[in-house]
């Protein structure tokens, strides 16, 4: 609550009131369960750290949504604030609020705040910098890490790498406000929407997003930082470290990644010219290009509203949603890796037919895969889409039409944000039970699925 308080007292908002009330019940509550048990040791087995993840994420949102609760203009319910503060932390960016124009400054700050915490995770932010959880580092990490690729470590101990992780990300942070702050933002816009960018949140100081500058340099600029964002981490990391750009030209996911954009660029492009969205082949081109990454990085920043462009366009962007960036990067989505996979599984499927007696390996960088990662990243797919299915039942029987409901479990399973039909503009029409769907949803695609999925088992709590 500190960095939106001082925001508050430095631009006289008068919301400094509502972060001091939230910071005395934080810290009250904080010393009421610590207490107790402080002199409580305990080794933290593989599935302690999943419970212990879930369960953070899930104080954090419930804590974070108090300033919510607390403002006075606008008044939100309990639900609404809880969607917005879950929103945040899982970087996901939709929004219940129809006015941000009009928010406050301390509080859109506050809003921006908890995407750039929740981007790298609460629980690798605790374990890099609260030296008393000496313990489970390793298991936490495994469970809070995106991708299927999560066992690599960049130093020897895990609090190192989680420290390395947050030195990267903060430095990226700090070159993206510099970089938007040369390009024409005012010095708070900068801060803030670099806070959104690198965390692939979403959130804006403004109803419009982007559209709000109409400035090609600007946009420039996000398209970066948005594509360096969904980016795995350690590439950033192993980068820095030996001062050279090796690691990004040999990582098959990177390449697969940029591959992606590439080709969905070009089809969005040819799409908004051939159907006259925009005068001319350059402007189809620049808005294609700003939320096609943006999408794809689940981001969530619009140049145009795109819910109004030709259908087509409009559901090739939700379900570029689906790919997502790299794993290890704040991007949302099933992960490029993953996509990347299954492509190489079906291929082999297909070949099998051709050649029944050939045994032929699914190979990544020209390794083959093993079984164990291939049956995960199977079982992942399975169960992300059947929980779109099924979320997307549900908010149909809540109410909303076909095109709300698929769209908006699209992009809050994925962390995306924008949506289609009533969701188009916000979040804000939606009925209570649709928006505590959502936030499921939000939460079932930060943690990955498996790792709230599995407290749903009845085994987890057998052993």
């Amino acid at each position: 609550m500190v960095p939106p308080l001082l925001v508050s007292l430095y631009y006289g908002d008068g919301t400094h009131m509502l972060f001091l009330e939230s910071a005395a019940i934080f810290l009250l509550a904080g010393m009421f369960i610590f207490i107790p048990v402080r002199h409580h040791k305990q080794e933290l087995r593989l599935r302690d750290g999943f419970l212990v993840v879930t369960c953070a994420w899930l104080a954090v949102v419930l804590v974070g949504a108090l300033p919510y609760l607390l403002l006075s203009s606008p008044e939100l319910s309990v639900v609404d604030a809880v969607f917005e503060s879950m929103s945040g932390y899982t970087t996901t960016g939709a929004t219940i609020i129809t006015d941000v124009d009009a928010l406050p400054r301390a509080v859109n700050y506050y809003r921006m705040q908890t995407h750039w915490v929740g981007g790298m995770g609460i629980i690798v932010l605790a374990v890099a910098i609260l030296p008393m959880l000496r313990i489970g580092g390793m298991q936490l990490f495994r469970a809070e890490t995106p991708g299927p690729m999560k066992d690599a470590k960049l130093t020897p101990r895990i609090t190192e790498t989680a420290k390395a992780l947050w030195l990267v990300y903060l430095t990226i942070t700090v070159v993206c406000a510099a970089a938007y702050k040369m390009g024409g933002m005012d010095l708070f816009d900068a801060i803030c929407h670099s806070f959104s960018t690198i965390a692939s949140g979403g959130f804006s100081t403004h109803n419009d997003s982007f559209m709000y500058w109409n400035s090609p340099a600007l946009e420039a600029i996000a398209v970066f930082f948005m594509f360096m964002a969904g980016i795995n981490f350690s590439l950033h990391f192993i980068a820095w470290r030996r001062a050279s750009m090796q690691s990004y030209f040999i990582d098959s996911e990177l390449k697969a990644y940029a591959s992606l954009l590439v080709a969905f660029i070009i089809l969005a492009t040819f799409a908004l010219y051939l159907t006259n969205t925009f005068d001319g082949f350059a402007t189809s081109f620049r808005h294609a290009v700003f939320n096609v990454v943006s999408v794809m990085t689940t981001t969530g920043f619009t140049t145009e509203p795109f819910y109004t462009w030709p259908s087509f366009v409009a559901l090739l962007l939700i379900f570029v949603a689906f790919i997502g960036g790299c794993a290890g990067s704040t991007s949302g989505g099933m992960k490029v890796i993953r996509v990347v996979l299954l492509k190489q599984q079906a291929l082999r499927e297909i070949r099998r037919l051709i050649h029944p007696r050939a045994v032929i390996p699914v190979k990544y960088e020209g390794r083959p895969t093993s079984a164990t990662v291939m049956d995960a990243v199977w079982g992942f797919f399975f169960l992300f889409i059947a929980s779109f299915a099924i979320m997307t039942m549900l908010l149909t029987a809540t109410g909303l039409d076909l095109v709300t409901s698929f769209s908006t479990v699209i992009a809050c399973i994925a962390n995306m944000g924008p949506a289609l039909g009533e969701a188009g503009l916000n979040y804000a029409s939606l009925n209570d039970p649709a928006k505590v769907i959502l936030c499921f949803a939000m939460l079932l695609g930060r943690l990955e699925i498996y790792t709230l999925l599995v407290l749903m088992m009845p085994e987890f709590w057998h052993a």
